[in-house]
């Protein structure tokens, strides 16, 4: 399957699942929690809060080397969404793609995201674990804090 053909079929909208494709064109679905959304949510309203110099988008699919992958957060300047609008799924990442931990997912996998991510241009990923505890990663590695949004708090 491509993206555009999951976007379109029917047997899979308002399922109660996260849907991505992995490299092989497979789909992948992964349970949401009502504590995701609960981090989805916050994680939003801080980034609309602190960077009002583009848009925050919830549920942002990328193409990327291990197929397309969808982030639970992102957040993209006017100057991405000048280049990139809102196609779907996007060629590039925005700046900042967020994933919040859910109980499948492993360290390996979200290693591969960070990696598909970075890839692709994204500036840095965030990872928010089950506490609402947030990691920040640029190309290089592990940072402190976000270089994008300096006062973004540690937990949500």
């Amino acid at each position: 399957m491509n993206w555009q053909q999951v976007c379109e079929e029917p047997s899979l909208r308002d399922l109660p699942f996260k849907i991505e494709l992995n490299e092989y064109g497979q789909v992948v679905m992964s349970p949401a929690s009502n504590e995701h959304g609960r981090h989805q949510a916050r994680l939003i309203s801080l980034l609309t809060q602190q960077l009002t110099t583009g848009e925050v988008i919830s549920e942002c699919s990328i193409q990327t080397s291990q197929g397309v992958k969808v982030a639970d957060v992102a957040w993209a300047s006017v100057a991405f969404l000048g280049l990139h609008g809102y196609t779907t799924p996007y060629l590039a990442a925005p700046e900042i793609c967020v994933e919040i931990s859910s109980p499948s997912n492993s360290g390996r996998e979200f290693v591969a995201k960070r990696k598909a991510y970075f890839e692709q241009g994204a500036r840095e990923v965030w990872i928010c674990d089950s506490f609402g505890n947030l990691t920040f990663f640029d190309p290089q590695g592990s940072i402190p804090t976000s270089k994008l949004a300096a006062d973004f708090p540690g937990h949500v």
